[in-house]
């Protein structure tokens, strides 16, 4: 089982990671913008996911806030989030501000690195 997992981290998280490094250094982006975008872009996918999943009582059951008050869990991709449908028929948040804070923040640094990554593409491009 724990060669599983280890070939199933290596295909899910190992071979993007090298691919989006070795694409990056050959279209010569620093390496430090490659490191910020790779470390924020993996910090994006894991808050969504927990956001997204939090509501989940087969997941995490003693800290799920639908566990125990027979309430409906339901979950949201994008944006990320959980809810619990209570007897009233109101759908409740199971995500504070800060988690969300933190996704989006991950999201935009992503998003900008990406974006100053092709400024800095083009501006070499430009110089050759």
């Amino acid at each position: 089982m724990s060669l599983f997992l280890l070939f199933a981290a290596t295909a899910i998280i190992g071979i993007p990671t090298a691919m989006v490094w070795l694409l990056g250094r050959r279209a010569k982006v620093p390496g430090w913008m490659l490191t910020v975008f790779l470390l924020a872009g993996w910090l994006t996918v894991l808050a969504g996911w927990a956001l997204s999943q939090r509501a989940q009582p087969f997941l995490f059951p003693e800290t799920s806030p639908c566990y125990g008050t027979r309430s409906t869990p339901v979950s949201q991709y994008f944006p990320p989030d959980a809810f619990c449908r209570h007897a009233d028929g109101e759908l409740r948040t199971v995500n504070g501000a800060n988690s969300k804070f933190m996704f989006w923040s991950a999201a935009n640094t992503t998003l900008a690195v990406m974006i100053g990554a092709a400024f800095l593409w083009r501006h070499q491009r430009s110089r050759a």
